[in-house]
């Protein structure tokens, strides 16, 4: 596997190479002080260059980064996602000795935009000086940030109301639309009441990470161990337990928050909650949902 170092030297020799590669840019884990490094880092790489026309006519170039296991074109797919709109262009790009390149062209014309989002960054080669003139943002994005009342009101809000068709879905045994409620707006509710609870307790210092992958450094032992009842197999019974588990979670987590940060606090679960364990208890034969 070719070391870090070779693998900059390659990158930033093709940059030098080429007069149309006018900054490079490296970001993602590399760059996150908190991230332990280990074998499956990838280069997170941006090439802002003056035309990307000759790039694109051409997938070739990057054959020089080496052979490949696979590469993904993403921005060249119709899906995922279809109809977005497209100012830079990505080879993603796993090569046989294991390490893998995420490379970006993006026009120069962006250069300030780009600079300007949230992310921990390390400009490489900036052959025009741009830097003397521009800003860098290199704030991680995955910090955590202090709720106002709105926005903890609403993650309540929606965490309980999709919680409702999880339970539907489930008394239809609609396991993949249940699963997918589950995973998706419910657990990103749960996900920002538990950061919100880490930020909290780290005075809003701690960084948990994409999907939460640092959560569990951040939390008690038996705080882990009920999280991790929250992601249940394809069995029913332990569906209906994944989402009690979170709702426990939730409202503890909520109740907490609240009355650190001063916040009202929302009260759908003492409804909701009951209305859950009636349709878990629901004959599979019910006409009705309550007499």
């Amino acid at each position: 596997m070719r070391s870090e170092e070779e693998m900059l030297s390659l990158i930033l020799r093709k940059a030098a190479d080429s007069e149309n590669i006018r900054m490079v840019e490296l970001n993602g884990s590399r760059v996150h002080l908190q991230n332990a490094k280990d074998p499956f880092q990838d280069y997170d790489i941006i090439y802002y260059v003056e035309d990307m026309l000759p790039f694109l006519e051409d997938h070739s170039w990057v054959d020089s980064f080496g052979e490949r296991i696979m590469m993904q074109m993403p921005d060249a797919m119709a899906m995922p996602p279809a109809g977005r709109k497209r100012e830079s262009f990505s080879y993603l790009m796993l090569f046989t000795d294991g390490n893998r390149i995420d490379l970006t062209l993006t026009p120069v014309s962006l250069i300030e935009e780009s600079l300007a989002k949230k992310e921990p960054r390390k400009i490489l080669l900036d052959k025009d000086d741009r830097l003397s003139t521009l800003l860098m943002n290199t704030e991680n994005p995955f910090r955590i940030g202090e709720p106002g009342q709105q926005d903890f009101s609403d993650c309540a809000n929606e965490f309980w109301w999709v919680s409702t068709y999880i339970a539907k879905a489930l008394w239809r045994q609609e396991l993949p639309l249940a699963k997918d409620m589950m995973d998706g707006p419910v657990r990103d509710m749960l996900m920002a009441m538990l950061n919100w609870h880490i930020g909290v307790e780290t005075a809003f210092t701690a960084i948990p990470g994409k999907s939460g992958k640092n959560i569990e450094k951040y939390v008690d032992k038996e705080l882990w161990q009920k999280l991790l009842l929250t992601y249940p197999d394809g069995s029913y019974a332990n569906m209906w337990s994944g989402l009690f588990a979170m709702c426990e979670i939730f409202e503890e987590l909520t109740i907490a928050v609240a009355g650190k940060l001063k916040l009202a606090l929302p009260e759908y679960g003492k409804d909701v909650l009951p209305y859950l364990r009636h349709i878990e208890k629901l004959p599979q034969d019910s006409e009705t949902i309550y007499p």
